[in-house]
């Protein structure tokens, strides 16, 4: 394994800047607080009636997107793919696969976002390839060609065994895989079929930012990087140590995958790459206004390791972790933990929040999916959580459905068990069901087939009924829903000067209320009162020196009338479960 310094540069010069690039903020980054709406191709709108989505079926939604107040998109790959792990194993990452239309659509689609106000991001997989790439084909074909060395080759052991104990995070076993014509292993940290680039080699650095200027030159706005904390491993092999009880579980992974019983020290989450990051930098600041978002969810702790990703000018702009991913029930001081180690972890900013994704689930499916009785949580609770999201300092992902409030679908209840199309969930189930529940089509229109996603017979995966009452046409209609709320929300957040310029002051509250002041002295103050419960709850204001300021509500997630006349004037406020109230000081 190679492990030469990299001391090329990058080769793109200076671009003229396009008006969707130029700053229309004076200086604040947009994508500091930008609200990012993830978009699965797969499941968005088929327009071909394959039973898949399409780059045509976002364009045809682009006013949907609009409509809800985010500032960005983010799409998941449609490069060309063998589609063995829903498109991040890549052939060819500078082709649109036919599955999902042509790089006129593509180009078109980008076009009408920028003319509708959207930045749009595209997922860079960098960490590995298909082992069906050409890159691989060639470096596999033996240990003496130009690409020899681009992929993270070892020789086995005396015995013919794998050269350590590294094991996969989605098989549950070995994360080396033998190669005949090599007579070595390669290293693959999630499916056999997806071997790992050799980040120590300074050949395979310049050609991952080559793909990467291409996109940069189509005009994207950023890239969302896969897995980017498994981009290097220990050069010299070591073991990852074992796990003991005493140590507690790692983050973003759940307690039943094998995984777990190792230590995240070797295989990756490694030091040495934060001395890769300069160089995506330096190649993301040639053009105006262009960001990065790093996935740093699988780590002995996700907060620290994230923020340690963005601090200073020369790593990524934003990174997400799998913080806000709890199986515990919701409470202020489970909450209030997180958000505090958040910003001591995050100096500079650059923390994005996520509660669900591709991955990761979602929004419904969170926090034990039951009350601290073990009560399931009522409709209000997502509500109010939707309103603590867009009030926290930083950015936000928003995966597609969860607008919607969608649940997760279930294997096999909802999805068949020989429909699963999971790669992890198939090698795992049933002890782990894979991501298929969160990963199923949009549903649109609660009265046509398939639910206004594909005139095929059959989509790509079955929808739910129970999502057909959650359908985009009937939220619509209804002003108390949560579709309607994110709305409300998202387009509010907009006009908060309070909400964009980072600061942050945490109230000291009793559970189960959580409190905090967002604005500074010298402008705009917002006053954000959360009850994560579901009982009645007071709050006194003239503790925080509330109780004699001309208090405005802004927003009331519960009824109105609640909260009373005057909202929070006075010495005591009863607070509604679930509720939340933002207020404009």
């Amino acid at each position: 394994m190679s492990t030469n310094n990299w001391n090329g540069g990058t080769s793109v010069s200076p671009q003229l800047c396009p008006w969707w690039r130029r700053d229309p903020w004076q200086g604040r980054p947009w994508w500091k607080d930008a609200v990012i709406y993830q978009i699965l191709p797969w499941s968005f709108l088929d327009t071909t009636g394959t039973g898949v989505g399409d780059l045509q079926g976002i364009i045809r939604q682009l006013d949907y997107v609009a409509s809800l107040g985010v500032d960005a998109i983010w799409l998941t790959p449609f490069y060309e793919s063998p589609m063995k792990d829903l498109g991040y194993d890549i052939t060819d990452m500078i082709e649109v696969d036919p599955l999902f239309g042509v790089m006129e659509d593509f180009e078109t689609l980008i076009s009408i976002a920028h003319d509708m106000g959207l930045k749009v991001l595209i997922d860079q997989v960098w960490n590995h390839t298909s082992k069906l790439h050409p890159w691989f084909v060639e470096s596999g074909s033996r240990r003496s060609n130009q690409k020899a060395d681009w992929y993270v080759w070892h020789d086995p052991l005396d015995d013919g065994s794998p050269p350590n104990n590294w094991l996969s995070a989605f098989m549950g076993r070995s994360a080396w895989h033998w190669h005949p014509a090599r007579h070595q292993y390669y290293l693959a940290n999630f499916l056999p079929c997806m071997p790992e680039l050799n980040w120590y080699n300074p050949q395979v650095l310049k050609a991952v930012l080559d793909l990467a200027r291409f996109w940069l030159d189509k005009g994207v706005d950023g890239f969302r990087i896969d897995a980017v904390n498994f981009f290097l491993e220990d050069p010299s092999l070591r073991d990852n140590p074992e796990r003991t009880l005493e140590m507690g579980l790692p983050d973003g992974i759940s307690p039943d995958n094998p995984m777990v019983r190792q230590q995240f020290v070797n295989s990756f989450c490694r030091p040495e790459t934060f001395d890769r990051l300069p160089y995506i930098r330096a190649l993301l600041d040639e053009y105006p206004n262009v960001m990065s978002l790093g996935e740093v969810t699988l780590a002995e702790d996700s907060i620290v390791l994230s923020g340690a990703y963005v601090q200073g000018q020369h790593r990524l702009h934003l990174a997400y972790n799998s913080s806000l991913l709890q199986e515990r029930p919701l409470s202020m001081a489970m909450l209030r933990g997180v958000i505090e180690r958040t910003l001591s972890n995050f100096p500079d900013q650059g923390q994005c929040w996520m509660v669900g994704n591709h991955d990761y689930g979602r929004f419904r499916s969170r926090w034990a999916g039951a009350d601290q009785q073990g009560q399931p949580y009522p409709e209000l609770a997502f509500h109010m959580m939707a309103a603590l999201l867009i009030c926290l300092p930083g950015a936000l992902c928003l995966y597609q459905g969860d607008e919607l409030g969608l649940p997760e679908a279930r294997i096999p209840v909802d999805i068949p068990e020989d429909r699963i199309r999971d790669s992890f969930g198939r090698a795992l189930y049933p002890v782990l069901p894979g991501r298929d529940g969160c990963r199923t089509p949009m549903p649109w229109s609660s009265s046509s087939p398939q639910q206004g996603f594909t005139t095929a017979g059959e989509p790509w995966l079955p929808i739910p009924r129970g999502h057909r009452a959650l359908a985009v046409d009937r939220q619509t209609k209804d002003p108390s829903s949560l579709l309607n709320t994110w709305r409300r929300l998202l387009h509010w957040r907009r006009e908060q000067p309070a909400m964009h310029n980072g600061s942050i002051t945490l109230l000291e509250t009793d559970e189960p209320l959580l409190a905090f002041l967002r604005g500074d002295a010298g402008g705009q103050k917002v006053f954000c009162l959360f009850n994560t419960s579901g009982g009645w709850a007071d709050f006194h204001p003239s503790r925080h020196g509330l109780v004699d300021q001309p208090l405005r509500a802004s927003l009331v997630i519960h009824s109105l009338d609640a909260f009373g006349e005057d909202h929070v004037c006075g010495e005591v406020l009863s607070c509604p479960p679930y509720a939340a109230l933002l207020v404009e000081l």
